[in-house]
């Protein structure tokens, strides 16, 4: 008990000397000091906190036979898996990707999510976006001109979406298959796919302006449609998940869930 009240004695003598120093400054300058502790608490918060909730989920999506299933395998352990049939439920992991493996240093695991493109399935796109750090659509280049209308509005679905939108999340449009002589480039995809939004957000907008499928509109009044019009950042690359050839798929994905 003696102990205690000296430490207590003790504690109360440093309150009463830091009131008294406190008292000593000027007013101007007690404020500024609080001024800059307050913002500098704050501004450490934000900071962890945003580096506790940073993402790392990747979503691979895009229409039926565009080759995800085979790139979500070739990211996980650098094996194409040809037997892979379309999905009907979505692939899902936490892994490092394969070529990561080899290489030292800091490697974040990503987690990668391959939603299937049935129409009917879509809907599970809605339960991973909230938390997607990037998304890559996956066309066909090999067989894209005839399903340049449908993979026009899936796109078109997606970058009009509130939770894609309002996060500002990053789109590659993955141009897969383009090891094949016949296969499209990525430019020619590109403008092809701008042209084919650019009639759909004039069709759909003329239907109703209360579209509840689309949350938001796209493009530039007046202007013929680019991606770069887009609220969010989206990029083209090409790959061949067949044959390994993923470098710009792997790029992308490092580039939004390194630590």
């Amino acid at each position: 008990m003696e102990g205690f009240e000296e430490w207590k004695s003790q504690a109360e003598q440093w309150a009463s000397q830091a009131l008294q120093y406190i008292h000593q400054i000027p007013p101007n300058q007690l404020y500024a000091a609080s001024g800059v502790l307050l913002f500098t608490i704050l501004f450490l918060f934000f900071v962890r906190l945003f580096k506790r909730t940073k993402s790392n989920t990747i979503v691979l999506t895009g229409l039926s036979g565009a080759g995800k299933t085979v790139l979500f395998y070739q990211l996980r352990d650098g094996s194409s898996h040809q037997g892979t049939v379309t999905s009907m439920e979505p692939n899902e992991g936490t892994f490092v990707l394969h070529s990561e493996k080899t290489k030292n240093g800091k490697t974040k695991p990503v987690h990668l999510v391959d939603v299937p493109g049935h129409s009917r399935l879509r809907p599970k796109l809605d339960e991973f976006l909230p938390q997607a750090a990037g998304v890559i659509f996956v066309v066909d280049a090999l067989e894209f001109l005839p399903n340049c209308r449908a993979a026009s509005e899936y796109l078109y679905d997606l970058l009009t979406k509130a939770s894609v939108v309002k996060k500002k999340i990053p789109v590659l449009i993955l141009c897969n298959k383009t090891d094949k002589v016949t296969a499209h480039t990525k430019e020619f995809i590109r403008k092809q796919m701008e042209k084919e939004i650019d009639k759909l957000r004039t069709s759909r907008s003329a239907i109703s302006d209360a579209d509840i499928a689309n949350e938001f509109t796209l493009g530039v009044p007046g202007e013929a449609f680019s991606f770069s019009h887009c609220y969010n950042n989206v990029t083209v690359a090409e790959a061949s998940g067949l044959n390994g050839e993923i470098s710009q798929v792997e790029q992308f994905i490092m580039e939004h869930v390194r630590p």
